[in-house]
């Protein structure tokens, strides 16, 4: 018996998978079993001592990382809430100026 079957040829410029972009990883939802997984990346940074001592003793049993991570997620939600006040308040501002000018 011959084996007359012939695989295909795949070039080293060409991928029979297409290629994973960026932006597909940014529109995947990352699952742990049916639910979705919450989306963290590892990171290296450089911090002062004295803020990792502090974040250590303030952290307790959670884990001084988490707090860090909350820290940021609510300077983050101060930044968003001032910046919704100050944009509020000029359009307020604004409307009265020009009713009083009318």
């Amino acid at each position: 018996m011959s084996n007359s079957y012939s695989s295909p040829t795949i070039d080293d410029d060409e991928d029979e998978y297409p290629k994973v972009t960026q932006g597909d990883f940014d529109r995947a939802t990352f699952r742990v079993g049916l639910k979705p997984a919450p989306r963290k990346r590892r990171v290296t940074i450089l911090l002062d001592t004295v803020l990792i001592e502090y974040f250590r003793e303030k952290a307790g049993e959670r884990g001084y990382q988490t707090l860090i991570n909350e820290t940021l997620r609510q300077a983050i939600a101060r930044d968003d809430l001032e910046e919704t006040l100050r944009r509020i308040v000029s359009e307020e501002l604004n409307k009265t100026l020009s009713e009083i000018m009318a």
